[in-house]
């Protein structure tokens, strides 16, 4: 009995003596990938439904890439800011 409490407190005490560092977790590479590069109108293109097609293409795929990597910033920051706040 006495030998389980000296150990219990040798135990506790150490647990006290070491520091935990807290390191918020760094993004994973699958989520820092850039977005895809916008389509190039044929220079040698002579009709202009063609050019509104590949510029309405670009402005959807830019929207929606824009939408999701600042819905994904603005979620991390926020993340970020309550795991430092918690002390």
């Amino acid at each position: 009995m006495r030998t389980s409490i000296v150990l219990l407190t040798l135990l506790l005490a150490g647990c006290l003596t070491t520091p935990v560092i807290e390191k918020f977790p760094d993004v994973p590479v699958e989520l820092v990938k850039v977005c895809p590069d916008l389509k190039q109108i044929d220079p040698n293109t002579t009709k202009l439904s063609q050019v509104i097609g590949v510029v309405a293409e670009n402005y959807g795929q830019y929207q929606e890439c824009q939408i999701k990597v600042d819905t994904w910033i603005e979620w991390y920051n926020h993340q970020k800011d309550i795991f430092n706040n918690v002390k």
